[in-house]
């Protein structure tokens, strides 16, 4: 956040602009929060193709930015930054999914590996090593790690997106706008997000150990994949297949359970 923007000063500005639709206030909101935007472009650059532009990233998180402060309501006890986080996001995933630029190769390989992923889980009763993945596959190990790296230099969607559900307006919103509050008008969808959570926590519970870990560390505790590997003591493109893996998992287990539902 903007150093010589003092808490006093935001909450004057959060004040004059829910209060009055002061445009100026407007302005100096996204001055003062534009290095949320610059902090999610940044994580999400180190995770995609050189050829898309950090720049770009923050132009497209901006749009984020602008509609968190429309829709924040600073009397809830949520922290700005918590909510404004997953909408930045979102509207750089949304810009980045419009411009098509991910090879049809790639979804495709991507797809394979999740039924792949399914069909095994289903006659191992665990999640199958790399080497039976492979043999499913009718690759060789190099080509499955290749692909993974692939998928991982190529794909936008990843774990956050699971932990999201849609508004009355189709508007992205992170399940931590969905937890209980006294004066929501739609219990229902509340109940269906604390389920979406539990099946997503129950799905990462049933990863290998080692891709569970990196989650952890990746989501929780915010490190970077290269930070993930000099912990793990392993490369950053180990990491990155370990992540892309468990990524995939987790969506093939979560869309068979929405098929069979």
């Amino acid at each position: 956040m903007e150093a010589s923007v003092k808490a006093v000063e935001l909450k004057d500005l959060w004040r004059r602009y829910r209060a009055d639709g002061d445009e100026r206030a407007r302005e100096r909101l996204v001055v003062a929060y534009s290095p949320l935007v610059k902090y999610v472009a940044g994580r999400m650059a180190s995770g995609l193709p050189a050829h898309v532009e950090e720049a770009d990233l923050i132009s497209y998180g901006l749009i984020g930015l602008i509609s968190a402060i429309e829709r924040f309501d600073p009397e809830r006890e949520i922290k700005f930054e918590t909510y404004a986080i997953p909408r930045v996001r979102g509207a750089i995933i949304d810009e980045l999914r419009a411009l098509d630029w991910v090879p049809r190769s790639v979804r495709a390989r991507a797809r394979e590996i999740e039924r792949a992923n399914v069909k095994l889980e289903h006659q191992l009763q665990r999640a199958p090593t790399d080497e039976e993945m492979a043999a499913e596959l009718h690759i060789t190990m190099d080509e499955f790690h290749e692909a993974l790296i692939q998928i991982s230099n190529s794909t936008i969607a990843a774990l956050d997106e699971l932990w999201t559900v849609s508004d009355t307006s189709g508007d992205q919103v992170s399940l931590l706008d969905t937890l209980q509050d006294p004066e929501a008008l739609d219990p229902a969808k509340v109940m269906d997000a604390s389920e979406l959570k539990d099946r997503i926590a129950d799905a990462i519970a049933r990863l290998p150990e080692r891709e569970k870990l990196v989650i952890a560390l990746y989501y929780y505790e915010n490190l970077t994949l290269r930070e993930i590997g000099e912990v793990l003591g392993v490369t950053e493109s180990r990491i990155s297949q370990l992540h892309t893996k468990a990524v995939l998992r987790l969506r093939s287990r979560l869309g068979e359970e929405a098929a069979a539902a």
